[in-house]
């Protein structure tokens, strides 16, 4: 896999590339590039390789060689330098995930004449981005030759922080799931498929009856997507059953795997698990001992938002999810570290609010409301 990435002024109009070439033939399977808006040199060489990973999952590869001629995405990649900037350590955690969920990845250094490929996408790609235009190459099997920039992947055009979005945004109403068992006692719920408790089915309700009130007033409530799990599937369909439609089920939308953790309260895992804990805390590249890290998780809710705002553009969908995948979206929206997760609360069956524009940065409106519940907590 062959990537690069460019910006022309650092910051500037960027863009980057990527090629997977079969090893043996050096016949070409896949090629990667998008023009995305104004940031540096560094930001795009990464976006380039996380598009090209991608990629070569996609395509089913086990053992892939990585090469591009940023000497500071392989060396970071690689372990012998640390990542030091804010700006990338997220992007260092997406590519390392995806790094993580092939058998075997090797990063080279080469030289910039050895990657014409990817430096031509990347070129390609950066016209795009001066010009103004949403751009993306995706070859393959199966691939469109274009299709629009992922929403989540979208900068703020110049001047967009003070200007009105001349566009209407895909409303997303994000609703946590009603109480489960493990829920008074704050213990860690991954993939433990537990059922809502009869106050929680009671919040679902509330739930249902508040976002039923929103569409009698005229909010167009499109679609309910949900998490497979029944916590949030069962939510799902009381507040579907008000709204008059069925839930569609997204697998990404899933809470995220705590592994050994689940079940556990914290102070447990802090008892049981304190080295592991600690490392947990300080990088979303860490996963619970048998679990899955929360650049793992994020990589996926990209995906799902992906997928949700290209089905119901301008319009308004409630998503029924968990923790992490809601905190995830927010952050999302703020530009807001991993670290910020930690500093999120979201109580149980709380709504929160963010609009997804195609011009201009997410907006969020709404965090953690509980209102609809009264009395409940």
């Amino acid at each position: 896999m062959e990537a690069d990435g460019g910006s022309r002024g650092n910051p500037g109009p960027a863009g980057y590339g990527a090629v997977v070439r079969d090893a043996d033939s050096g016949e070409v399977l896949a090629e990667r590039a998008a023009g995305i808006g104004r940031v540096t040199n560094n930001v795009a060489e990464y976006r380039g390789l996380i598009a090209g990973l991608a990629a070569a999952a996609e395509l089913g590869a086990t053992d892939v060689e990585v090469r591009m001629d940023s000497k500071l995405v392989i060396e970071q990649m690689s372990g012998r330098w640390r990542v030091r900037h804010p700006d990338l350590a997220s992007l260092y955690a997406e590519a390392s995930a995806l790094a993580g969920g092939l058998a075997a990845v090797r990063f080279t250094w080469v030289p910039r004449e050895a990657n014409k490929h990817a430096d031509r996408l990347a070129n390609e790609a950066m016209d795009a981005a001066a010009g103004g235009r949403d751009w993306v190459r995706r070859t393959g099997p199966g691939q469109p030759q274009e299709r629009p920039v992922p929403v989540a992947e979208r900068p703020p055009p110049a001047g967009a922080g003070w200007s009105a979005p001349t566009s209407l945004p895909t409303s997303l109403l994000l609703l946590r799931h009603g109480e489960t068992g493990h829920s008074p006692q704050r213990r860690f719920s991954g993939r433990g498929d537990l059922p809502l408790t009869e106050r929680g089915a009671t919040q679902a309700a509330a739930a249902g009856r508040r976002l039923a009130a929103m569409a009698a007033n005229g909010r167009d409530l499109a679609a309910v997507v949900t998490s497979p799990l029944r916590r949030a599937s069962v939510t799902a369909a009381a507040v579907a059953g008000a709204l008059g439609l069925q839930p569609v089920v997204d697998d990404d939308l899933t809470e995220t795997d705590f592994g050994l953790w689940e079940g556990l309260t914290f102070a447990e895992v802090r008892e049981r698990f304190p080295r592991e804990l600690r490392a947990w805390q300080g990088s979303a590249d860490v996963a619970p001992p048998g679990g899955e890290s929360f650049a793992a998780t994020a990589a996926r809710v990209r995906r799902a938002l992906d997928r949700v705002v290209a089905a119901y553009p301008g319009r308004t969908v409630v998503l029924v999810s968990h923790v992490t995948p809601i905190k995830t979206l927010v952050c999302l929206a703020l530009d807001a570290p991993p670290s910020a997760l930690f500093r999120l609360y979201l109580d149980i069956a709380s709504l929160s609010i963010v609009d997804w524009y195609p011009d201009a940065p997410a907006t969020v409106r709404l965090v953690n409301d509980t209102s609809h519940l009264g009395d409940a907590p």
